[in-house]
């Protein structure tokens, strides 16, 4: 095997294409490279394109990864360029980003260790400011982050989350069949969304078929308005959650009402009782709804309209459901308990969508583990005061990204 120059040593170990080694130095803060690009005419620094030289920059370096304990710093000295486009730039060089001081890979390795560790513990790892990560963060996101992530969109989830106090909102939109956050808006109106359709375009909002949404009435308009081929659909899960507060608000009435008597103190912890699934009941729970039964007889009414609700929702077959729902409302629409007068309501202005449910299963499942996900990065880095970093941040984890840590030679 044919020794390598000490040029060549280094340029294997950089890893980077389209530079030339021409000089190292160790000091204390490690081993500084002289490199510059292969190509001989420079290029604007935004655009790419050839342009007339200007004048040359003052020397700096760019942090690049480390070999043991030893940190790896580029060192060079950059034109400036006149760009017909950009005016006076900085040339574009291989192994970094416009206006970044450090390399491609070692970006890279902070993106993929943003994805599934803290901020700080990056720090500590590699030596930077946490306010950098955020920065390269931010940077590497932009770059990577195409207008290709709304291509092909067919089903859709639609949310909002919050993301501070004071009520600040996002909407999402997340792609259910790639699992992915597709886009983010700040608020949670019927504008907002309008402005996903307005991004998204006439053709490619043509492509959608289904929107899965909670009964938000601001994003049902949205999407009836802006898209009225989609089919919208409402899964159990906000559908069942309006009949527990349905509910809940019945057995808060009744206890208001009989507060201080003997059926009141009978009422007491029968929240959960009233709210578990039949099957997970403990066997005090199923005494007390025994006792309910007996005892009070409007809140045992509106148990078993929520859990005939439920079973509604268990039909695969659309017409059984579409009877069922329909002997539903007009048995809540009777049954002289308010709450559930007003959820009779609700399904008979829904039911095409909860129908859609039964039929397609499609459901908002996917959108709520993302959320979850989203609480946690938020949580992780307690709180987000630039939105900015927070959009970067959702999609880096959850828009779909893939990052390479840079990895040993195989042996």
């Amino acid at each position: 095997m044919a020794a390598l120059s000490v040029q060549e040593l280094l340029n294997r170990l950089l890893g980077i294409q389209g530079l030339r080694v021409h000089g190292a130095q160790l000091t204390a803060q490690g081993v500084v490279v002289d490199v510059r690009p292969r190509q001989r005419k420079a290029r604007c620094g935004l655009c790419g394109r050839q342009a007339p030289g200007y004048d040359s920059e003052p020397e700096r370096v760019w942090r690049h990864l480390a070999l043991g304990q030893y940190v790896f710093w580029l060192r060079y000295r950059p034109r400036r360029v006149t760009c017909p486009e950009h005016g006076v730039r900085v040339e574009r060089v291989p192994w970094a980003a416009h206006g970044s001081f450090f390399t491609r890979p070692f970006e890279e390795l902070v993106a993929w260790q943003a994805q599934r560790m803290p901020k700080s513990s990056i720090c500590r790892l590699l030596g930077i400011n946490w306010r950098t990560v955020g920065t390269i963060v931010q940077r590497v996101v932009k770059e990577r982050l195409s207008s290709s992530r709304l291509e092909g969109l067919q089903v859709i989830g639609i949310d909002e989350l919050a993301y501070r106090s004071q009520h600040n909102y996002l909407s999402l939109v997340v792609d259910h069949l790639r699992s992915r956050v597709a886009w983010i808006g700040e608020g949670k109106g019927e504008a907002t969304l309008d402005s996903f359709f307005d991004e998204l375009g006439e053709e490619r909002t043509q492509g959608l078929t289904h929107a899965t949404v909670d009964l938000s009435a601001a994003f049902i308009k949205s999407v009836s308005k802006r898209a009225p081929h989609v089919r919208l659909t409402f899964d159990r899960f906000h559908v069942q959650q309006l009949a527990n507060k349905a509910l809940d608000t019945v057995r808060r009435q009744e206890v208001n009402r009989l507060a201080g008597s003997d059926e009141g103190k009978a009422l007491k912890k029968s929240r959960w009782a009233l709210l578990k699934n039949p099957w997970n009941l403990t066997v005090r729970q199923g005494q007390k709804l025994s006792e309910l039964k007996r005892t009070n007889q409007p809140l045992y009414r509106a148990y078993l309209l929520k859990e005939s609700l439920a079973r509604g929702m268990d039909y695969r077959q659309p017409k059984r459901a579409a009877e069922h729902l329909d002997s539903w409302c007009q048995w809540a629409s009777h049954c002289q308990l308010e709450p559930f007068v007003r959820l009779a309501q609700t399904i008979k202005q829904h039911k095409e969508g909860i129908l859609a449910y039964v039929e397609t299963g499609l459901s908002n499942g996917v959108v709520e583990g993302i959320n979850n996900k989203i609480r946690a990065i938020i949580r992780r880095a307690y709180g987000f005061r630039n939105l900015e970093a927070l959009k970067a941040m959702i999609f880096l984890c959850c828009g779909g990204l893939e990052f390479t840590p840079p990895l040993p030679m195989a042996a």
